[in-house]
């Protein structure tokens, strides 16, 4: 491909020069003999800064979006007024624009996405179609199951993977559409056939400081990032936030909403046990008898969300009971260790106030002895929601162990710390003024240790629910990234328990 046809319907401010264009990398490390190297502004970085790099690498064209640089000799060479639109723009047309000929669903929200996102590829491969995934456990591209840096990748990364998907003979894609990816344009120019909403609690406010900037990232999903509004919008009517964009979404798309007890989509007669989920699923075209191996309340709002996108993709009753029923686990997502033990072990993800809530009251029937929950919060990460989790996991457990979760550059200790004010009784309500824990807490910097100690200290009926990680492969300590499962590290401790003859 020439320089000049990759640049087509890139926002060009100057251009000169041609050349034949091998590969695209925004990445000067990653720039190969015969590439365009794209130099964009990033978040903590300047890709403007290693142009040189990327021509010493080989690189036969630059695209910028600084006005500062000036084009270097013998270089194909434009200038952008937005580096990430351009570098969605040569993405697609080097690959051949993919995303416009897949129907694609993209599905945003705080809570949910991932296991909506799995639900919705289990009924279109129940329905004879082939998918791409992509998201925040994992991508599925072409029958590989590949790992994810990202929940959204870069455009560039994006581009090709929905292009290898498509010459392998998908027809659709499903993707978790991040916040970030939004506010950063990564997914400028992919046309979105179905867009989903699940929900909107705090998060994030690292990056986005309000409530309302959050919200505002999520909003271009329903009104198209370069290209038109989605076909179908499917929202949430139970969330205050859902209630925003249904009003917004009707002047630009056709509506599907869902909530538990009400909407177009909603749950009759909801019965939750430890061995499933099942409900009389109410939809424009009657009633639907549901069976999911996933289990509780959030799950009910995960399945009725999939299942909206799923009619909308114009799948049958039949694929989407049989879609729905095929999905035994997602990873990371109430995973289950069972070792043989006579109490229950779930890893969970989740890693916000509100997630925590639904997890434990999730796990609340399931114990018949007490709830021990291990967690922490992430460094140099949105700090106001460490005590948040304190508090609810004071509030719905018997025990609560707190730990690390990625502390990054910032001192574990002082993080655990900011939880626990979460967990204390504050001193105008506690004995003679002296502040109190409301919950059993213990502190354990090491999140080992911490999972450890509370499978040791379990007893018959009791459930551990180690949160926060859930599928992740590693740990994060200050400049370092670890190798850290919390599966493999819950099945290796109740392993040691049973070797120890432990019962109690």
């Amino acid at each position: 491909m020439t320089f000049v046809n990759l640049l087509q319907g890139a926002e060009i401010l100057a251009q000169s020069g041609d050349a034949a264009i091998r590969g695209i990398a925004y990445d000067s490390r990653r720039v190969q003999p015969g590439f365009a190297f794209v130099a964009t502004h990033g978040e903590s970085s300047d890709g403007n800064r290693f142009i040189d790099q990327a021509i010493a690498a080989g690189a036969a064209a630059v695209i910028t979006d600084s006005a500062t640089e000036i084009p270097r000799s013998n270089i194909a060479w434009a200038q952008v007024s937005h580096g990430r639109r351009a570098l969605a723009r040569v993405s697609a047309n080097f690959y051949k624009r993919p995303a416009e000929r897949l129907a694609i669903t993209g599905i945003t929200g705080t809570n949910g996405k991932s296991t909506t996102t799995f639900l919705v590829e289990s009924i279109l491969n129940a329905a004879g179609r082939k998918s791409v995934l992509v998201g925040t456990i994992e991508y599925h591209v072409a029958g590989k199951i590949l790992p994810a840096p990202h929940t959204t990748p870069e455009a560039l990364e994006l581009n090709q993977m929905l292009g290898e998907g498509l010459g392998n003979g998908a027809t659709e894609a499903v993707m978790e559409v991040s916040s970030h990816a939004l506010a950063q344009q990564r997914v400028f120019a992919i046309p979105f056939d179905v867009a989903v909403f699940t929900n909107l609690t705090r998060d994030h406010l690292d990056y986005h400081q309000t409530m309302d900037e959050y919200f505002a990232a999520k909003r271009i999903l329903f009104e198209g990032c370069g290209t038109e509004p989605p076909r179908v919008a499917v929202l949430n009517a139970d969330d205050e936030y859902g209630q925003k964009l249904i009003a917004a979404s009707k002047k630009r798309s056709q509506v599907f909403t869902y909530g538990f007890a009400a909407g177009d989509f909603c749950a009759k007669a909801p019965s939750i046990s430890s061995r499933g989920t099942r409900f009389d699923m109410v939809t424009p075209d009657g009633v639907l008898p549901i069976f999911s191996p996933l289990l509780g309340r959030v799950n009910v709002y995960n399945i009725l969300a999939a299942a909206a996108a799923a009619f909308a993709r114009g799948c049958s009753r039949e694929a989407v009971a049989k879609g729905i029923a095929n999905l035994t686990h997602v990873p990371g997502r109430f995973e289950r260790v069972d070792c043989g033990q006579p109490f229950t072990v779930v890893v969970d993800y989740a890693h916000t106030d509100d997630a925590l809530k639904n997890l434990l009251e999730t796990a609340r029937p399931l114990a018949s002895g007490r709830i021990i929950t291990v967690f922490g919060c992430g460094g140099d990460r949105d700090r106001t929601k460490r005590p948040l989790m304190g508090a609810v996991a004071a509030r719905l457990s018997d025990l609560v162990v707190v730990t690390s979760d990625n502390p990054r550059s910032e001192d574990p200790a002082r993080i655990i710390e900011e939880i626990k004010r979460g967990i204390v009784m504050p001193a105008d309500r506690a004995p003679r003024g002296r502040p109190l824990p409301s919950t059993p807490c213990l502190a354990i910097v090491d999140r080992r240790a911490a999972i450890e100690k509370a499978i040791a200290d379990a007893r018959p009926g009791d459930l551990v629910l180690i949160a926060g990680k859930g599928h992740e492969k590693t740990q994060a300590i200050g400049d370092r990234v670890l190798p850290f499962d919390d599966v493999d590290v819950a099945r290796n401790a109740l392993s040691r328990r049973r070797r120890a003859g432990t019962q109690v």
